[in-house]
């Protein structure tokens, strides 16, 4: 399982066992992480017993379920069908993902669910994604052109090219990426991380940008980009199966042919 950011000095402990009602057969329990700053000394892990004959087939129903009729005070982020896909990210059964894409039937015996590793905790399964989004607009996710647009139509490009940038603009910005990788975990205040390196790829990639130069002088720095060791837990644990590990070796490799 992936490592997390505890307090100083805290461990995780058993917290309580919430059991189904008399007469339930078929029974699912959830192990879930809970954690309020504000008032609790230690985290905790809380089990639930969920009527699986009276739940939808995702992680996410079971969590709506248990916050729903069970369990009130429970925390989590969601925004399926609600225009920002990638707000359930989590840790279920040791590895990031989606609560909306993740089967209950394909996590065996006990669902184990906690927050992103490595993420300051503002409650229970809701993580702190300030430095993420910073990185993220570090490094200046839109269009730099010096060129005027055409006066009767919109920047066109060929197709090919526009198939370069398809994959990295398919991001979400779940973070499942980053906080899986041990580089990022351990060097967050200075490497950008895998998310912010895919968005910076797709403008690298974009016929229709003019500042390749200055995006790829803001990365060549021994952290910025360098500090990336292509462990491939990006890759592995993107429930878009995008590769943001192809896109930062293309980005260093780009860095390295302008020099020639």
């Amino acid at each position: 399982m992936a490592e997390f950011r505890l307090p100083k000095n805290s461990r995780i402990k058993k917290g309580k066992h919430f059991p189904a009602a008399a007469g339930v057969g078929n029974i699912r329990k959830y192990a879930v992480y809970r954690y309020d700053p504000s008032s609790d000394e230690n985290p905790r892990v809380d089990t639930y017993d969920v009527d699986m004959d009276n739940c939808g087939p995702m992680v996410l129903d079971a969590l709506i379920k248990i916050k729903n009729e069970i369990d009130p005070t429970l925390t989590f982020r969601r925004s399926c069908r609600e225009g920002i896909c990638g707000s359930c990210a989590m840790n279920i059964d040791g590895g990031n993902s989606l609560a909306c894409t993740r089967a209950n039937e394909e996590v065996k015996g006990e669902v184990k669910i906690y927050p992103l590793p490595h993420m300051p905790v503002v409650k229970d399964l809701v993580t702190d994604l300030t430095n993420f989004y910073a990185q993220y607009a570090s490094i200046k996710p839109w269009l730099q052109s010096r060129t005027p647009p055409p006066p009767d139509r919109e920047r066109l490009q060929s197709k090919d090219d526009q198939e370069l940038i398809n994959e990295p603009a398919a991001c979400i910005l779940c973070a499942c990426c980053s906080t899986s990788c041990p580089s990022y975990w351990w060097n967050s205040d200075r490497y950008l991380g895998p998310a912010a390196l895919l968005a910076s790829y797709r403008w690298l990639v974009d016929s229709r940008d003019d500042a390749t130069g200055e995006r790829l002088d803001e990365l060549e720095d021994p952290f910025r980009l360098y500090r990336c060791h292509t462990i491939m837990n990006c890759t592995q644990t993107c429930p878009k199966g995008l590769n943001p590990a192809q896109a930062i070796a293309e980005t260093k490799k780009m860095l390295v042919e302008r020099k020639y």
